[in-house]
């Protein structure tokens, strides 16, 4: 065991756990009305909780397991079988790695309440969000980072898809998702209405800013020069693309705005997360450019063009990030163009099965969406039985 690496990897995990709990549910929750602001927070509270219990259970095994095969991790390692204290995994404690991972899984069903917020059923996002975790999530990070049929010596050769901390198994696949649920949903029947509290969104932002150096940095899984460097293109990106998304608000409209800057910060967030190990910061410069003016375009597309209430726009910006993201480590000769294109093409049919069933299976045994009456008054009265404010917006 490192000292040094696993007094990092503590402390890079605790910054993950940050970044939902608080800066992802503050993000959201003041993206969305007034009324509905206490089920934003409840949706990522309780998805943090019931994770954690489900990635001890069996999560962590089908991600991680020594008993399966390509495909899955099998059951070895059910609530950490066979791991105390003193097992190893590389030269950090393996329950420490268990602990890091978790906030991963944690995360990343957060990530799609975006997208289904102000309208679903709080039933329906507890059982959908452990299912898809556990048949959706867990396998892929199998694929990709468990020694799965992805990673390599897989089927894409000695050197398989390259993704340092989640632009497939994170990003791409909570993108999938959020834009499947939207589209099975419908849009809100209010339509869309101006964020009710920007403060809250920038405060929110500059907290998943700050966790995200535990999540590309801690992907290292060791406290060294890559770790450092992994931390550093992050900040590059993030604060290029913050710029490049504002500057693009002000040419098209006219003005900029600060919902419009710290979502460029996240759209650069997610566009280097899967390149954080693999590029320097010239390469962070061109992603951050590029992810400032791309993700703000979907945004348009899904919005105006197709007419899809991507509620928070979960897709437009983690989904096409992170897909960019993925890319951009073949342009820069980081990983081969068969690897990073087939196994985008594989984990998105894998996602959008799995996501589509599972919507399906969910809906047939609590209601999907809310009536019009719970929507109208609010997710937060109705449904959990307090207010934020004493006023509605």
């Amino acid at each position: 065991m490192n000292g040094a690496d696993t007094a990092w990897v503590i402390v890079a995990t605790a910054l993950v756990l940050f970044m939902t709990l608080p800066g992802l549910a503050l993000f959201y929750g003041g993206l969305v009305r007034a009324r509905n602001v206490l089920s934003v927070f409840m949706h990522c509270y309780a998805i943090a909780c019931l994770m954690s219990i489900l990635w001890l259970a069996l999560g962590y095994s089908i991600a991680f397991g020594g008993s399966g095969n390509a495909f899955w991790g099998g059951l070895d390692k059910v609530f950490l079988s066979g791991i105390d204290a003193d097992t190893l995994s590389g030269s950090i404690p393996e329950v420490l790695f268990f602990a890091f991972q978790m906030t991963f899984a944690i995360i990343t069903p957060a990530l799609i309440v975006g997208a289904y917020v102000e309208r679903i059923g709080f039933g329906f996002v507890l059982l959908f969000s452990a299912l898809w975790m556990l048949l959706c999530y867990a396998p892929v990070t199998h694929w990709i980072w468990g020694g799965g049929f992805l990673s390599d010596g897989g089927i894409f050769g000695e050197t398989g898809v390259r993704d340092f901390a989640g632009g497939l198994v994170v990003h791409e696949t909570a993108g999938l998702a959020a834009l499947i649920l939207a589209i099975f949903l419908g849009a809100r029947r209010e339509g869309t209405k101006p964020p009710h509290n920007p403060g809250m969104v920038m405060i929110g932002a500059a907290m998943l800013w700050v966790g995200w150096f535990g999540f590309n940095g801690g992907s290292q899984l060791a406290a060294d020069g890559g770790a450092a460097m992994a931390l550093t293109v992050t900040h590059i990106s993030a604060a290029t693309a913050s710029l490049t998304w504002a500057l693009w608000e002000r040419i098209k409209f006219g003005r900029a705005s600060l919902v419009g800057i710290v979502t460029g910060t996240i759209a650069g967030l997610a566009s280097i997360t899967p390149a954080s190990g693999f590029v320097g910061p010239i390469e962070a410069l061109i992603i951050g450019a590029v992810a400032g003016v791309l993700c703000q375009e979907m945004v348009n597309l899904i919005r105006n063009t197709f007419k899809i209430d991507d509620t928070l726009d979960v897709f437009a910006v983690h989904g096409v990030g992170g897909i960019f993201g993925t890319l951009m480590i073949a342009l820069f000769g980081a990983g081969t163009w068969a690897a990073q294109l087939g196994s985008l093409a594989i984990v998105g049919v894998f996602t959008t099965v799995v996501t589509i069933i599972l919507i399906y299976v969910c809906k047939a045994i609590t209601p999907l969406r809310v009536d019009q009456d719970t929507e109208v008054q609010g997710l937060d009265i109705t449904v959990h039985g307090e207010r934020a404010y004493h006023f509605d917006s």
